[in-house]
């Protein structure tokens, strides 16, 4: 009768293990064919590189954990408070931490700075986005 119980327990936790994986699978998915997502390691001071994704909304940038089922990013970045500082190819530390292919891009978002892993080709496109964007006061434009 112990046995039962045991083996019924072991089921349930490898029925919850199943699912979490089929979970993270179905958001990692849903991010990925969402426009204006593209995969980014995100480095903020004082803390080493993450893994997850970018989305770009009207407004904002938002950064999403990789390992994550919360749909709400942690991160959000106001358009027109961010800048560009630059890209840079990653050191060989950081080519262990991030995507494979990806450069090293300096951004500042009000007065502090942060390093965000990306492809050259996304980079282009985010540099696109934010020099088009609106900076702040109505009706100014960059």
């Amino acid at each position: 009768m112990d046995s039962s119980y045991v083996f019924i327990a072991l089921a349930g936790l490898l029925g919850l293990l199943v699912l979490a994986v089929v979970l993270f699978g179905v958001r990692r998915s849903q991010l990925r064919r969402t426009l204006g997502t593209f995969d980014a390691s995100i480095c903020l001071p004082p803390g080493g590189w993450r893994m997850g994704v970018c989305r770009y909304t009207d407004t904002h940038l938002e950064w999403l954990r990789l390992i994550s089922l919360s749909p709400i990013p942690p991160y959000r970045f106001l358009r027109s408070s961010l800048e560009i500082g630059g890209w840079r190819e990653p050191t060989e530390t950081e080519r262990a931490r991030i995507q494979p292919g990806a450069i090293v891009v300096t951004l500042d978002y009000e007065g502090m700075e942060f390093l965000v892993a990306m492809n050259y080709d996304v980079y282009t496109g985010l540099s696109s986005w934010i020099e088009a964007g609106p900076v702040i006061g109505i009706g100014t434009w960059r």
